[in-house]
């Protein structure tokens, strides 16, 4: 057997692999002709250092990243919300690691570049249209200079992303992403280490959010690589999409550094830590509605491509990571058709689950609820956590989401 694989991201690159430990051969294309350090912090929870473990990967993870030991969710008054430990602390067997995305970019491809013949990822070759035949699929690929060439294998993987060229070829009627009228500004700094140097802070529900955790070793001592996110609403749920032209723009400091007004975060000074960001982005929130089918006979889909989904619970990239594993898995057997539509049937309902999730905020939503039950009190403050919000109704909302989304610690444990 051979694969195709359409995207050299983090899906694209794990797949790869897995679909390698299965002894299936594979070929990874990316459009673009050079790959860059891009994006800035994600986070990777337990169930996906779990199968990067499996890889062999996490002693490099361990690296080029931090554990997070533990998560704060606040309000934006600054009054704690939900306090819990995180990985290993959590009672886990595996950490939970925050990095840089580029950082996680470049470990799955060195582990590709080491592992799997020489020129299995090929650079400036965007996916143009693919065609199935009796026994195979033929696509055709785009370089930069507007040359074409083709290949031929046994399936193809669409791994890129939320624009992919694949999802349209399979629905050309869809349309735009989804825009959940949220803008979301991003960057990363070197910055002084805070607490223990292994905790998030997220403070303030959906429509008005300021986020900050460290993702790497600093350039000096006592400094970490800080990466830091601001939403903050525009727009209704399913307005118009913003233009390409808003995807991933510099941001201006002048816009983003009013809003920090309305978050009280004693831990640092975050309005400093925006103004030291040399270079930073916005882009529009976007998701697409879950499908009720990934796989076209000898095509499916992953990642991105299949489910993308709002950051809220930091989900993204650890479910393009079990999509890998399960298509590796399912494909060990050698019946491509079989094979493609057992991973759907295992993948499809589980995601498009955690897609719905976060649409309503995943776990954050614990800060909505208890920002919209004090807001009749007296500046918006409460005296009494559990008089407004009981413990049992956090918990509800926060594990609760673990559970959906597959990293609760039994889960992983009965699993292991």
């Amino acid at each position: 057997m051979r694969v195709i694989i359409a995207g050299a991201g983090i899906g694209g690159l794990t797949a790869a692999l897995d679909l390698h430990r299965a002894g299936i051969a594979c070929t990874v294309y990316e459009k673009v002709p050079e790959l860059m350090q891009l994006g800035v912090g994600i986070t990777l929870l337990p169930h996906a250092i779990n199968h990067l473990a499996e890889l062999g990967l996490l002693d490099t993870l361990d690296r080029v990243g931090i554990r997070t030991e533990r998560m704060i969710y606040r309000t934006r008054q600054g009054q704690d919300v939900w306090d819990t430990p995180r990985g290993i602390a959590a009672g886990y067997d595996v950490p939970q690691i925050s990095i840089h995305r580029g950082d996680l970019q470049s470990v799955l491809l060195d582990a590709v570049t080491e592992r799997l013949p020489a020129g299995t990822v090929r650079l400036d070759a965007a996916l143009e249209s693919v065609t199935q035949h009796e026994g195979g699929v033929t696509a055709i690929f785009r370089r930069a200079d507007g040359s074409h060439f083709t290949d031929c294998a046994d399936a193809l993987v669409g791994a890129d992303g939320i624009h992919s060229a694949l999802r349209r070829h399979l629905f050309p009627g869809e349309g735009q992403p989804h825009w959940s009228g949220l803008m979301l500004w991003r960057g990363a700094v070197d910055w002084p280490a805070f607490m223990d140097g292994r905790t998030i802070i997220n403070s303030g529900g959906i429509a008005r959010k300021f986020i900050f955790y460290p993702i790497g070793p600093g350039n000096t001592p006592g400094t970490q690589l800080m990466n830091w996110a601001c939403v903050v609403r525009q727009a209704e749920p399913g307005a118009p999409t913003p233009g390409r032209e808003s995807w991933n723009s510099e941001a201006k400091q002048e816009v983003l550094l009013p809003i920090l007004d309305d978050f009280t975060v004693p831990e640092t000074d975050i309005h400093a830590m925006i103004r030291a960001t040399p270079v930073f982005w916005d882009f529009p929130m976007c998701d697409r509605d879950p499908l009720t089918r990934w796989t076209h006979g000898r095509v499916t889909l992953m990642g991105d491509a299949a489910h993308p989904m709002y950051p809220f619970g930091a989900n993204g990239a650890a479910q393009a990571i079990l999509d890998a594993e399960a298509l590796g898995r399912h494909l060990a057997s050698g019946a491509v058709l079989e094979g493609l539509a057992a991973y759907e049937a295992e993948r499809l309902p589980k995601v498009n689950e955690v897609v719905a999730n976060n649409r309503a905020g995943g776990p954050e939503r614990v800060i909505d609820e208890a920002e919209a039950r004090a807001a009749s009190l007296p500046g918006g403050r409460f005296d009494d956590l559990e008089a407004i919000l009981p413990a049992a109704e956090r918990d509800a909302i926060v594990n609760g989401y673990a559970r959906i989304a597959g990293f609760d610690a039994e889960r992983l444990k009965r699993t292991a």
